[in-house]
């Protein structure tokens, strides 16, 4: 099979969707609900730092270990995904099929690495 410029040049937000559509974004490394009670917690430190400085630092700071604890476990979980897809496969796996992976690995790391 030939290697696919086209396709190795796309952007992380550029993988094919079902039937060769493009999809409109990434899927969430972490669930909604679960950063809403984060973003809820920092709001809570914001909203009473005035009255408790140091409680509300204290929340902040708890807030930030929570999220940083479950992106590492959520960016864990996606590898051990990626990985059993394509590592148990026979060494003739379809070239497709290793392709997507490598793209899903190359997302992932693209996303960490724009995080400011």
């Amino acid at each position: 099979m030939m290697y696919d410029q086209t396709r190795a040049r796309q952007s992380a937000g550029q993988t094919p969707g079902p039937a060769g559509r493009r999809s409109p974004s990434p899927e969430p490394l972490l669930p909604s609900d679960a950063q809403d009670k984060i973003t809820d917690r920092l709001r809570h430190a914001l909203n009473t730092f005035a009255d408790t400085p140091r409680e509300a630092l204290e929340e902040a700071e708890s807030a930030y270990d929570e999220a940083t604890a479950q992106l590492v476990n959520a960016l864990a979980e996606r590898r051990r995904l990626l990985r059993a897809g394509w590592q148990d496969q026979n060494p003739d796996a379809q070239s497709e099929e290793l392709r997507h992976a490598l793209r899903q690995y190359r997302e992932i790391t693209q996303r960490l690495l724009h995080i400011h």
